[in-house]
Order: structure tokens, then C-alpha cells, then sequence
């Protein structure tokens, strides 16, 4: 018989600035492990401040959340100033008491309760049944076992999340009564049931998701590179050079985050792992964030197993991890990722050295198979920002701009002067604008191209002759930024200009003639109807 759990608690003092402020996602994390360990809510009594408990007034504006059996989830019963919620409080109480006493609640879930005032009834009947009771809140859990309550997990509240305080809830209830339970770290717990291993750190790893992810770091970077060549921001410079030591805590932070979603615990973990990664680039910071990911995954399931305080448990496994990765990577892989993330670097100036404008117009020629092969973000975007890491350009982030960017705003230009029909042009405009103003969403020239063999061909020959013309003129660059400001940011501004100028016109030319080309046999087959 699944186990039937009351919920009793405030939004409270300390409390409040950790989650108590969010009652619905406070909540809803407690019965997603709830459902996860087969338990059922019954019963909720959660008081909702405005303000937190600490320099709460009568007169603070709150809510009363109970429990819905009819829908299954949390409902408002009561809205109003605190001294009116509390004593609709109060009678709530006393209908959980009632259903104590007839054995409908097996347990309790406790947070920042008032077993003095608002709770008093439940947490008696709770004593007299001896019903465990896990929860958070050093004044309250004091009280409760000073009043005979049969406390089986006690903690203060500082340092914890929403998610930690619940597995470690339902980990001690869990095993008071001997029965089966999986955190669930990252979906649902349905999803947690019925995969052999789903909660597994390793399967998580994902290179291409974390290096998207930490994208915007390295455009911030080439950013202030850029406003520092303004005349009167050249102080700018030494912003620039603290933010590419900062690119391995980003990384690092991601990676963990991503690896072990245990919230705030993993992103400590992740700063303190990139920091001491720092000396490895941003392959030992992926390197150290990936390690303090997996470490702090399973440092916190055996912390909440051990039963230690919540707080406890965020200390050590936030802090722990990511110091035994970042010292792994500080002694021993640090040199290595560097040197790797060189030999990368140099490798891409030596094929670029031999011929530059050949090497050019094979990687301008190749960047649409590879973005539409799904190689591009696998491959070439991590070669990318491992040439950004140096300089914050890079060769390669010189042809993405001009071979895909460029060519995928001339087609939609094209398509928004000359288009076949007034739709194409409704669907061209946005995608322009994003291409001309945040320099991505090249996926805009995607329907044009696949619906004509000849603009698909124009689009690869106009990102040759972009390449071509990066290679001869020895441009560096980036995409990600708004295209006006992409020569400002190279080592070239004039050479990439008149790059990303011919690459457009190229592929504008083409769609346009196309287009018009197209029209004319449309047109023609109807006359000759």
C-alpha cells in the first residue's frame, strides 16, 4: 500500500529567499519525489507570506495552499492578510489532526512549520501516532522534538534548494519504511520508473549542448573586443583579458549544471572545479566541470543516504566535488587540455598557412553540409571557440559569418524583394532581420534552398567565394553578432567587410535571377493554357 504523506509548513524566515517565495515550485519538486518513492500527498497545509517570516507583519499579505484530491495537486483555500490566513490556517489543522487520528496519514513533511500556533493539533496527533516526520527549520524541528514528535530527519534551511530539501524528505522516509526510491534529478518521475538507469550523470554528457550553452561567453567576449578598439575605451582591454581567463569557469559551470541538474548545489561546484581548471583552457574547464558533475551526483545521493542535515549535504557535495575536480585538473590534466587546445589552434593555422585562400574556399564550400549534416555543431563549433579562447576570433568563426550568415541573408533578401509568391516573402522577412541582427538563424534560407536545386547551389558557391576572399585577405572573425558589428570585431575590418558584402550579394544575385527566372515560366505556362 503506497504510504499517505501530510505537508505542513510556511513559506518562513530563512526559508523564504531559498524557494519559499515560489510555493508552487517548492511543492511541486516535494511531489515529484514524492511520486517517485510511490508516496501520496493527502494533506497540505502550506502558509504563502509575502514577505518572509522574519519581518512578517498581521497585516502581510499571504495565501493558504491546501491539497485538491480531486485534481491531485496544491490549491489556494484562503487569500488575505496573514492574520486571516493563519486562522483559516488554524482550521485546516485541524482537519489534518482529524485525519490523523484516522489513520489516513502515515507521515510528515515539514517545513519552517509553528507547531505552537497554526500547526499545534497535527504535530499532537502526530506525536501521540508516532508518525515520522522529516523536515527543515531549526527553530520548528527543535520544538517538534522537544514536544515528542517522532523526528526521523532534522535541518536547518540555509544552504538548500528546493530539490535538495526533497530528496533528502523522501530519501528519509524512504527508508524508515524500507521501500524503493530513485531521486529524480532531471524529467519526470515516470520517466525515472521506466528507464534502466535514467538518473545515470554519464548519460548526460553532452560536449555540443555545453559548448552552445556557454556560446554567449565567448560573444560577450569578442563584444567588449570590439568596444574596445573605440577611441577613448581602449581601458576596455583588461575586461577582455579577465574574460578569457573566465571562459573554463563558464564551461566548467555549465558542464556540471547540465551533467548533475541539481541546481545551485552544481553550479557551486562548477564555479570552484573552473576555477581551479583556469590554467587548462576551456578544455580543462569542461574537463573539471564534467568531473565535479558526476562527483557531485553521486556525493549527494550517499550524503542523503547517511541521512546528514540538508545543509550539510549542499555543503559537501557542492564544495567537495568541485575541489577534487578542480584539483584533478589542476595537477594533472591542466597541461594536457592546454596543450591540446594548441596543437587544435595550430593545426588550423598550418592547413590556413599553406594556401589561405584555398583553405578558405574548401571550408566556405563545405560549412552548408556540414550545418545541414548536424557536423557543424559537433565539430566545427567546438574548433571554433577553441580559436575564439586565444584571440576571440577565429578563422573558421570568419567563414561561418560570410558562408552562412551573409548567404543566408542575401537569399532571404532576394526572396523578400523578387519573391515566387507574397507568402515567401512573409516567411523571408523575419529570418533576414534575425540574419542581419543577431547574426544567426541561417535555418531562414533553408525553405528556399531545398525548394530549388539552384538556389541550394548558389548558396554553396556564394560561401566559396566569402571563404576564398577570408582566406586572401586573412580574415578572423565571429558569427553571433549582429553582422555591423562583425568587421569591428576581426582583425580585418575592411577585408571581412568586403567578404561579407560579396558572399550576400553572390547569393542575392542568384535566388534574385532564380526567382525571376522562375515567374517567367509560371507565367508563360499560363498564357500557352
Amino acid at each position: 500500500m503506497n504510504r499517505q504523506i501530510a505537508i505542513i509548513g510556511s513559506s518562513g524566515g530563512n526559508l523564504y529567499n531559498l524557494g519559499g517565495k515560489d510555493p508552487r515550485k517548492l511543492l511541486q519538486e516535494i511531489l515529484l519525489q514524492m511520486e517517485s518513492a510511490g508516496l501520496i500527498c493527502t494533506a497540505l497545509q502550506f502558509i504563502a507570506a509575502d514577505a518572509s517570516m522574519d519581518s512578517a507583519k498581521a497585516e502581510t499579505e499571504a495565501a493558504l495552499y491546501s491539497w485538491n484530491m480531486s485534481q491531485g495537486e496544491p490549491v489556494i483555500l484562503a487569500k488575505g492578510t496573514l492574520q486571516e490566513v493563519n486562522e483559516a490556517a488554524k482550521r485546516l489543522d485541524a482537519e489534518i489532526a482529524e485525519q490523523i487520528e484516522l489513520g489516513e496519514i502515515d507521515g510528515i513533511i515539514t517545513m519552517s512549520a509553528d507547531p505552537e500556533g497554526c500547526n499545534r493539533l497535527a504535530f499532537e496527533a502526530a506525536a501521540d501516532h508516532k508518525l515520522p516526520v522529516a523536515g527543515t527549520g531549526g527553530t520548528s524541528m527543535a520544538l517538534l522534538q522537544s514536544r515528542g514528535a517522532y523526528v526521523i530527519s532534522a535541518s536547518g534551511t540555509t544552504g538548500t534548494t528546493n530539490r535538495t530539501r526533497a530528496v533528502a524528505f523522501v530519501t528519509s522516509l524512504s527508508k524508515h519504511w524500507r521501500i524503493p526510491y530513485r531521486p529524480v534529478i532531471g524529467g519526470s518521475a515516470a520517466a525515472a520508473a521506466g528507464a534502466a538507469d535514467p538518473q545515470s550523470p554519464w548519460k548526460r554528457i553532452n560536449l555540443r549542448g555545453m559548448m552552445m550553452a556557454s556560446l554567449p561567453g565567448f560573444i560577450g567576449m569578442a563584444l567588449i573586443l570590439a568596444a574596445s578598439k573605440i577611441p577613448g575605451l581602449s581601458s576596455l582591454t583588461a575586461v577582455f583579458d579577465l574574460m578569457i581567463k573566465g571562459l573554463p569557469v563558464i564551461l566548467a559551470v555549465i558542464a556540471a549544471k547540465q551533467i548533475s541538474e541539481l541546481d545551485e548545489v552544481s553550479i557551486v561546484a562548477g564555479i570552484v572545479a573552473g576555477i581551479l581548471s583556469v590554467e587548462g583552457g576551456i578544455i580543462g574547464g569542461m574537463i573539471g566541470g564534467i568531473g565535479a558533475g558526476i562527483i557531485v551526483h553521486y556525493v549527494f545521493r550517499k550524503c542523503v543516504e547517511w541521512r546528514f542535515p540538508a545543509t550539510t549535504v549542499n555543503i559537501v557535495a557542492g564544495g567537495i566535488s568541485g575541489l577534487i575536480a578542480g584539483l584533478f585538473v589542476y595537477f594533472l590534466i591542466a597541461p594536457v587540455a592546454l596543450a591540446a587546445g594548441e596543437s587544435v589552434r595550430s593545426l588550423i593555422e598550418t592547413l590556413v598557412s599553406w594556401s589561405p585562400a584555398i583553405a578558405g574556399l574548401i571550408a566556405g564550400l563545405l560549412i552548408w553540409p556540414a550545418i545541414i549534416g548536424g557536423v557543424y555543431h559537433a565539430a566545427i563549433l567546438p574548433i571554433v571557440l577553441l580559436e575564439m579562447e586565444l584571440t576571440s576570433n577565429s578563422f573558421l568563426g570568419a567563414v561561418d559569418m560570410v558562408g552562412l550568415v551573409m548567404v543566408s541573408a542575401g537569399i532571404t533578401l532576394a526572396n523578400i524583394i523578387a519573391p515566387r509568391d507574397k507568402g515567401e516573402a512573409a516567411v523571408a522577412a523575419p529570418g533576414f532581420a534575425i540574419n542581419m541582427g543577431f547574426g544567426t538563424f541561417v535555418e531562414a534560407a533553408y525553405p528556399f534552398m531545398f525548394s530549388n536545386k539552384l538556389v541550394f547551389a548558389g548558396a554553396i558557391a556564394s560561401a566559396g567565394l566569402g571563404g576564398l576572399l577570408v582566406g586572401m585577405f586573412g580574415v578572423r572573425g565571429t558569427a553571433y553578432v549582429p553582422s555591423f558589428l562583425g568587421p569591428v570585431t576581426s582583425n580585418n575590418t575592411t577585408g571581412f567587410l568586403i567578404s561579407m558584402t560579396a558572399s550576400m550579394l553572390c547569393s542575392f544575385l542568384i535566388t534574385f535571377f532564380v526567382n525571376k527566372l522562375s515567374l517567367y515560366r509560371d507565367a508563360k505556362q499560363t498564357v500557352s493554357m
